[in-house]
């Protein structure tokens, strides 16, 4: 049973650190690492490249997870806690991809494949609930935050497995630490609201007005 889960997690972890933004990035002339957001992921794709890029990317990060998921399911049917091991290896391949010393993106996306991959109705479900709630905050970063609580907690009690949550909330504690930079733009009032997405040059004023007002 023991090269069943490596075998999983060598393909969660490599499958998933294909990163669309970085390459799309590369093939334009600009390292997402160091524009925008400086982050690896659709979020910033979005804000460097425009919005069909930005929802490609996350359309490609979804899908890998939900790939990676599926492939080791069906090869592995009978193996106990093989959709959780698997899951955290692919969030894991996309945060931390070896060919970016370990900078990827944060999470969100490939969360919404592992959970497309639990069960689509759930995912549409959570993603409803998720998009209410982020328009009311305004910012996209706490959809992550709280999905990646919510979904191990929801999978305890539907699924009756226990060790599989626990296994899920191992990324949940990573989704968190990589938003703390997130939480620290909102109270210095840098960090960019789900509203750019249509009141786009209103919002880049805010941002880089605050940027200004906190460098004096």
């Amino acid at each position: 049973m023991f090269m069943e889960y490596i075998v999983c997690i060598l393909i969660g972890y490599f499958l998933c650190c294909i990163n669309p933004s970085y390459f799309i990035g590369k093939i334009r002339g600009v390292n997402v690492k160091k524009s925008g957001s400086g982050n690896a992921g659709a979020s910033n794709a979005l804000i460097l490249f425009g919005k069909s890029i930005g929802v490609l990317c996350a359309l490609f990060d979804i899908f890998k997870a939900f790939a990676a998921v599926k492939i080791c399911e069906a090869i592995f049917p009978h193996v106990d806690y093989i959709f959780a091991v698997t899951a955290v290896a692919a969030i894991f391949g996309h945060i931390f991809p070896f060919y970016l010393k370990f900078r990827g993106g944060k999470g969100l996306a490939c969360l919404g494949g592992v959970i497309l991959a639990f069960d689509w109705r759930y995912f549409l479900m959570i993603l409803a609930i998720e998009i209410v709630f982020v328009l009311i905050v305004n910012y996209i970063c706490f959809v992550p935050m709280t999905a990646s609580i919510v979904f191990p907690v929801s999978y305890a009690i539907i699924r009756h497995d226990v060790i599989g949550a626990l296994i899920l909330l191992i990324p949940a504690i990573v989704i968190m630490i990589k938003h703390t930079e997130n939480i620290k733009r909102i109270f210095s009032g840098t960090e960019v609201r789900i509203s750019y997405l249509w009141n786009k040059n209103k919002e880049v004023e805010r941002v880089t007005g605050n940027q200004k007002s906190n460098k004096k």
